[in-house]
């Protein structure tokens, strides 16, 4: 690993240009110790990349490469593929994201295949940071004066029920109740728990419908979960998804950041080695 940056937002869909600028700023940390001049290829992988398709958006990325001093090729392709690249060496499987959204995805050689929602917090993302959020808030308002209530209240700043109904009737970042939720469950709180129970079992279905039936026996499983700044092991939801994955595939949890995040590795290979590397494998076993 040869550098990181972190920045806001960079949900083209959600955020627009602003969002080619938070790659960028991200991308600038994660180059500080290395000559842009010398990086040979770029790839992306974005939530909302198919807004790249908006002129206004695909300029505003383009400027972020060209002031950065990147004179290589740079791609943009959706999450999906990023988070299945980083769980292992693998061509094919599928791949579950849940952060502040949630999106499972089919992958086979290495293109993404059938997608199963993704469709944001009003339509969709079941399971996700945002979907824990926003049921915490509303057994919080219906319980205000549980352990989960008082948390969410503490969180929003309300006195009681109504002022908590006022503070979610301005849409605030739902996402950010995630952690506590997380915390609470781990405690044993009946409440929480609940909510973490029926995460998983939301992702596990959105997982399912994502892949025909046949492909289920040869699953190779990438999962990115929405912990910030802990390990993996500890988002409650990972176990209960684990076990319900456990008769198909053992997945492979890669732990990613809430906000716009940038690694640069080195010698990453291309999808051409990948190939050649796979065939010479196959001629050593054939010689034995």
């Amino acid at each position: 690993m040869l550098g990181r940056g972190a920045a806001g937002p960079g949900n083209p869909s959600a955020a627009g240009v602003s969002a080619a600028r938070a790659v960028g700023s991200a991308l600038r940390s994660a180059l500080l110790r290395i000559d842009p001049a010398t990086v040979a290829a770029g790839v992306a992988g974005v939530a909302g990349c198919s807004a790249v398709a908006d002129p206004a958006v695909a300029d505003a990325f383009a400027r972020e490469w060209a002031a950065l001093g990147l004179t290589c090729e740079m791609s943009l392709v959706g999450d999906a593929a990023t988070a299945f690249a980083a769980g292992g060496d693998w061509r094919a499987g599928a791949v579950l994201i849940s952060g502040t959204g949630a999106v499972a995805a089919l992958v086979d050689d290495l293109d993404i295949g059938p997608v199963a929602d993704g469709l944001g917090w009003l339509l969709g993302d079941e399971g996700s940071g945002l979907w824990l959020g926003l049921q915490a808030t509303r057994r919080a308002v219906r319980g205000f004066d549980s352990a989960l209530g008082r948390k969410v209240a503490a969180h929003a700043g309300a006195a009681n029920a109504d002022e908590l109904v006022h503070w979610a009737q301005a849409l605030p970042p739902f996402g950010a109740l995630a952690p506590l939720v997380c915390e609470l469950a781990d405690a044993g709180d009946p409440d929480a728990s609940a909510i973490v129970a029926e995460a998983a079992g939301r992702l596990v279905s959105t997982l399912d419908s994502s892949a025909p039936r046949p492909h289920r026996s040869c699953w190779r499983a990438a999962c990115w979960s929405p912990t910030p700044r802990s390990a993996v092991a500890s988002w409650p939801p990972s176990r209960p998804v684990g076990r319900r994955w456990a008769p198909r595939a053992t997945p492979r949890w890669v732990p990613p950041g809430w906000r716009c995040g940038v690694t640069v590795a080195g010698r990453e290979p291309t999808r051409a080695a990948c190939g050649r590397r796979r065939r010479r494998r196959r001629g050593r076993a054939r010689r034995r």
